[in-house]
């Protein structure tokens, strides 16, 4: 019986094989559907405004799933299978053994992911989680969970909320932190790639991810590249025509060095004419990670995480070395504290001020690797970020590349869902408590204000290290903008931090 289902997959493969070969790389739309300013949802812009040529006003090929009733699901854009229920956290070592034994669905042909692959699988219709926030029931994860088992990090594991990162076979070239060894991995909670590490990892064992074996299409995420001797690329693979050359190289931007903020960034795209054409657009966060190449980066190949067909402006970082910069998407980051940052890929070093657990000192590090995926805020001066945000200290740079894209399956879309309103940050954090808690915040002070009249012993309006009254490892998430003083708008907006928790990890 299992032979003859997997011979009738076999063909049933190859017949969409076939149907697909001149597009055997398509890209499922990101499934955002609602437009955002720097900071809230609203109303589609109309050409020519402000914000106008974000991602929900290019909508490409929409996600489709296919429930087979068997543990496994169906891409119906890809044509990749999926194991339905990545089931008990493994190490990687696990996640790779185990795919040769999973027999899911009747099949025997499962593998563990490429970053690409799993990639394929994020909705950024999710919504990004303040990692001191327990209560995961009014969250929105990066997946659609109709089709896929999903699971926030369990307290009763030791985790975070946060950590539901999902393990692939992508290696770094190189290695992150203090040199750990390093996959590429995808965080469906946060709605991020970062490279997290592999093998011994400190006095709590070997790190353990979820994992979803694949099956099927063995030429996705595999680029085709064409040189059109005009400036542009044309990647056969999925249809998309991009810029050879990246904003730096046209001198664009305020500063007339490539960089822009978000909103300049939307407007530059919008208006671009290049190449003899001028229906140019910010690729979407998924657009532009599928030409990221993750066999190279800086401390490897000496170059960007892109093939070498592109052209790429060098930067130099924060640490005075050269590097390669950050590329803007039209793909907004949604969290708890509203639309306030936009997704971007790194194609240099994934930076980061990680703090000694010992010293406390901070040290810039290589924290996420080149091919990582995060997002900065949309506006707003960088320098205030001095130490970067998050556990990892991730530098923030708020000006940022553009590398533009044309083709492809988007067609503009001129209106979207109704806004019912125009929420704030202060509705965000309310709506992520329990409705009780919100109700009584409603009534009372701003925590933020009696988070710091409860500590702040020296009377100078801020938490430093020494009044906090919390673990050092806490400290260093709430401290957002890296400066070693904990403002109002940085105080906690749940119940305190467990001091039991263990420290954290990436």
């Amino acid at each position: 019986m299992n032979c003859n289902k997997t011979l009738v997959s076999s063909l049933m493969f190859c017949l969409s094989v076939y149907a697909f070969a001149d597009q055997n790389y398509t890209i499922v739309d990101t499934g955002q559907i609602r437009c955002y300013n720097n900071s809230t949802e609203i109303q589609y812009p109309e050409n020519g405004s402000a914000f106008f040529g974000q991602d929900a006003q290019y909508q490409g090929n929409q996600p489709a799933y296919k429930d087979n009733g068997d543990g496994t699901v169906t891409d119906l854009n890809t044509g990749l299978m999926w194991m339905r229920d990545p089931g008990s956290k493994k190490t990687f070592d696990q996640a790779l053994t185990d795919a040769s034994i999973c027999k899911v669905g009747g099949y025997n042909d499962w593998r563990l992911p490429t970053i690409k692959e799993l990639y394929s699988l994020i909705l950024f219709s999710g919504t990004d989680l303040d990692p001191m926030n327990t209560n995961s029931s009014r969250q929105q994860p990066f997946i659609d969970t109709k089709y896929f088992k999903f699971q926030y990090g369990k307290p009763e594991d030791g985790d975070r909320i946060i950590d539901s990162q999902y393990a692939t076979c992508t290696l770094y070239q190189s290695k992150t932190m203090h040199g750990n060894k390093t996959m590429f991995g995808v965080n469906f909670a946060d709605g991020r790639i970062k490279g997290y590490p592999i093998g011994p990892s400190g006095p709590r064992g070997e790190k353990k991810y979820y994992v979803m074996y694949v099956r099927g299409n063995p030429y996705y995420g595999k680029n085709d590249f064409k040189d059109n001797g005009d400036g542009t690329v044309t990647d056969n693979a999925t249809g998309l025509m991009w810029m050879k050359l990246d904003s730096g190289h046209l001198k664009a931007g305020i500063n007339k060095d490539g960089r822009m903020n978000w909103q300049q960034a939307l407007q530059w795209a919008e208006k671009l004419e290049y190449a003899g054409y001028s229906d140019w657009r910010m690729p979407n966060a998924k657009e532009l990670q599928s030409i990221v190449d993750y066999s190279r980066c800086p401390d490897v190949t000496n170059s960007a995480a892109i093939d070498p067909i592109f052209e790429v402006s060098p930067i130099t970082n924060e640490g005075g070395k050269k590097d390669y910069p950050f590329y803007w998407t039209s793909t907004s980051h949604c969290g708890v504290f509203g639309a306030e940052a936009t997704v971007y890929l790194a194609f240099g070093r994934g930076l980061g001020w990680m703090q000694d657990r010992l010293t406390s000192q901070r040290q810039l590090q290589d924290v996420h690797g080149a091919g990582s995926q995060r997002s900065d805020p949309k506006t707003g001066d960088a320098s205030t970020f001095s130490y970067g945000r998050g556990p990892q200290g991730d530098v923030i740079r708020i000006y940022n590349y553009v590398r533009c894209v044309r083709g492809g399956k988007a067609k503009p879309c001129t209106t979207g869902p109704k806004v019912e309103m125009k929420q704030t940050s202060q509705h965000l954090r309310l709506n992520a408590m329990p409705t009780e808690q919100a109700g009584q915040r409603m009534t009372q002070a701003p925590s933020g204000a009696d988070f710091i009249r409860r500590l702040d012993k020296n009377g100078d309006g801020k938490i430093s290290k020494q009044e906090f009254d919390g673990p050092p490892e806490h400290f260093q998430i709430l401290d957002r903008n890296g400066d070693g003083y904990l403002s109002e708008d940085e105080a906690p907006q749940g119940p305190p931090p467990d001091r039991n928790r263990p420290p954290q990890r990436p």
